[in-house]
């Protein structure tokens, strides 16, 4: 696929972005906390995920001001810069109207968007919505103060050594090659100090007195078991915003492409275009062909455990995880770890 990033501007600022696809519906995607467009592609569950989205969609996605390409933002951010960087980015790419799609503090900047310029929003894709984050006497769902402070002050160590993944991803705990990404995307794509900014923003933000008066179709998608932002905040979002549907997902991360990225993808792509994809057939050989457990296990391979390990490691047994090292090299064509770790990048993993 293709790409070519690209710059909107809102005063003298640029903002980066990029567009993918072009086979239907204007679609814009508002990342979450931090973004890099350039290093996303380096993970391979982020690549697939975002060539999903294209699939069916013209994909628009951009770094907010202050994250990796696009410009640092001059003082303070405000929720105001972040939904002109919206603006900006609908308006270079000629889409009047589009559907937009938040993750986490995206989809609160998509819902703020949707209520103050409706007439450009087609409908509302929201996963791991909150309407704030830190909790109240009436909104039990959010964040203590003590999580909060402790989530400020670990900023620093996560940037330094990925320690973030274990309370955010924890599937992706143990493979370090995905912690070698995340560490070089988050250095890349924001400061520590524009990090902390970015959560100041968060916490004072509450969208709970404008959620009623959201008037476009609107979907929310949360793992049910996130560990970063529970599942009762989209359930709030989603009694509350007129004629919302939620879908629980099965799944343990908090970000979407984390786990089972196929059925995230499958219900935006049925909201967006009133279809939904057929379960393609697995192929015989090729990376494709790796089941989810394949993949698990090739993954804790290349860091060099043994298959008793891995097996303890996935709660199957040492017999079970020789056979799917087997079957995984049979479908890649290989014959040793050396190769595996060798063509990983060529292999997606």
């Amino acid at each position: 696929m293709r790409r070519e990033v690209r710059y909107a501007h809102v005063g003298d600022l640029s903002i980066a972005y990029e567009v993918l696809g072009g086979a239907g519906p204007d679609l814009l995607f508002v990342p979450g906390f931090v973004s890099h467009l350039d290093l996303a592609w380096q993970e391979p569950s982020l690549a697939r995920f975002l060539r999903g989205l294209a699939s069916f969609s013209r994909l628009t996605w951009f770094d907010k001001r202050g994250t990796g390409l696009s410009d640092p933002s001059v003082g303070p951010a405000t929720v105001e810069d972040a939904l002109a960087d919206i603006r900006a980015v609908l308006d270079a790419v000629g889409a009047e109207r589009a559907t937009l799609f938040g993750v986490a503090v995206g989809a609160g900047l998509c819902t703020s968007f949707a209520l103050r310029e409706p007439e450009r929003v087609r409908s509302l894709v929201l996963w791991a919505a909150h309407a704030r984050l830190l909790a109240t006497h009436d909104y039990p769902a959010g964040w203590t103060e003590e999580f909060y402070a402790a989530a400020l002050a670990g900023i620093d160590a996560s940037w330094a050594t990925g320690s973030g993944i274990e309370a955010m991803n924890p599937t992706a705990a143990g493979d370090e090659r995905f912690r070698d990404w995340f560490i070089r995307h988050a250095r890349a794509a924001a400061s520590p100090a524009q990090a902390r900014e970015l959560f100041h923003l968060c916490a004072e933000s509450d969208l709970r007195p404008m959620l009623g008066e959201v008037d476009v179709p609107t979907l929310l998608l949360h793992h049910t078991d996130d560990p970063w932002l529970s599942v009762d905040h989209s359930r709030y979002v989603a009694a509350n915003i007129p004629g919302a549907r939620l879908v629980e997902l099965p799944g343990v991360d908090h970000w979407p492409w984390i786990g089972d990225g196929q059925a995230v993808l499958a219900e935006i792509q049925e909201f967006v275009t009133g279809t939904r994809p057929r379960r393609r057939d697995r192929p015989a050989f090729g990376p494709e062909s790796l089941t989810r457990r394949e993949r698990e296990v090739c993954g804790l391979a290349m860091q060099g455990l043994t298959a008793r390990v891995i097996g303890e490691r996935l709660s199957i047994s040492e017999r079970t995880a020789e056979r799917h090292v087997a079957n995984a090299y049979a479908k890649l064509g290989i014959g040793s770890r050396v190769e595996l770790v060798r063509r990983a990048g060529e292999f997606g993993l």
